[in-house]
């Protein structure tokens, strides 16, 4: 083994089938919804995904996306293809849009139930109802327990707020503020306790102060970049990082290795953090905000963004930073 490569490493994660979603969650970390592109992920590329995850230590992953349930018949296939190659499916992940009635939630139950799925994380709280009627992962929930299918609400907690609100249909930003709270954006954010990135970094713009640049830059290495303890994987095998999203790279070269210089923005902020990816992106061009910036990942994604758009760079996804700040208002 090369010392000399870099390496991500992989424990628990997942596979991300799609980045269509019928939803546009406020806090989605993959800015993913309606208007995202690009297939769902193929039998062939699962196969080289698995075969990839086992070689890097990976020995169990969940579903999500996107909507894994958008493409029912490419989600048996995936379920399959993990199976074969003997990898533990924790869980799919769903916002419940499909569920619509018992006879189809017993249909879709069945079918994975025979293919080996046995748990469901079914998405439930504030932002979700925006797009999907609460009723519908409740109802799922139901038919679950009915039928032996493993499941958890993510979050269950959030179990009493929505039961202030008509769950028969979807709420708008201003019928949740008037029903739930004026705050109830960050008061979501704040109980999920998550991370800022992707479409969610619009709540941290909205709701949080601005700091000068002095406050900002550390050259302390982001060393999440390679510490797969919730990293995903894409329909197209590509890594992204915990947290870290709109960075991305062939899954094979996190696992095998990537020499130093092959990905810049990793590699700067790998070393020397926000200052080192700061001092890289300057020369290019990047100027930054003069009214300064909410966090160092909200000005690490704005550098990522700009390079992304300016300077094009294999470990960007411009795509992901340009979705990221739409479906926000």
């Amino acid at each position: 083994m090369n010392p000399n490569l870099n390496r991500a490493h992989l424990r628990h994660g997942g596979i991300m089938a799609n980045y269509y979603c019928t939803a546009a969650c406020r806090h989605c970390l993959y800015a993913c919804s309606p208007s995202r592109t690009g297939g769902y992920i193929s039998r062939e590329t699962a196969r080289e995904v698995c075969k990839l995850l086992i070689s890097g230590g990976s020995a169990s992953v969940h579903i999500g996306g996107g909507e894994p349930f958008y493409d029912f018949d490419g989600l048996l296939g995936l379920v399959e293809t993990i199976a074969e190659f003997g990898i533990s499916l924790e869980y799919i992940e769903t916002n419940a849009y499909w569920a619509t009635d018992e006879a189809k939630i017993e249909q879709y139950l069945r079918e994975l139930i025979h293919v080996g799925a046995d748990t469901l994380c079914i998405s439930l709280d504030p932002f979700h109802a925006e797009y999907v009627p609460a009723q519908r992962p409740l109802l799922l929930a139901q038919v679950c327990s009915r039928m032996g299918m493993g499941y958890f609400l993510w979050q269950q907690k959030f179990l009493s707020t929505l039961s202030q609100l008509d769950t028969s249909v979807i709420h708008t930003r201003k019928q949740l503020e008037q029903t739930l709270s004026p705050s109830y954006i960050i008061d979501t954010a704040a109980s999920y306790g998550m991370r800022f990135g992707g479409r969610a970094l619009n709540i941290e713009l909205e709701y949080l102060p601005r700091k000068p640049l002095s406050e900002i830059l550390s050259s302390s290495p982001c060393r999440r970049l390679l510490l797969g303890d919730h990293f995903h994987v894409d329909l197209n095998a590509d890594y992204i990082p915990p947290g870290c999203t709109g960075i991305k790279i062939p899954l094979s070269d996190a696992v095998n290795g990537f020499p130093t210089g092959k990905y810049p923005v990793i590699d700067a902020l790998l070393h020397s953090g926000i200052a080192g990816l700061y001092s890289y992106a300057t020369p290019l061009g990047f100027t930054p905000n003069p009214e300064g910036y909410t966090s160092r990942c909200a000005m690490c994604i704005s550098m990522r963004h700009w390079l992304a758009a300016n300077v094009p760079h294999t470990e960007l996804d411009l795509e992901h930073y340009e979705a990221s700040f739409t479906y926000y208002s």
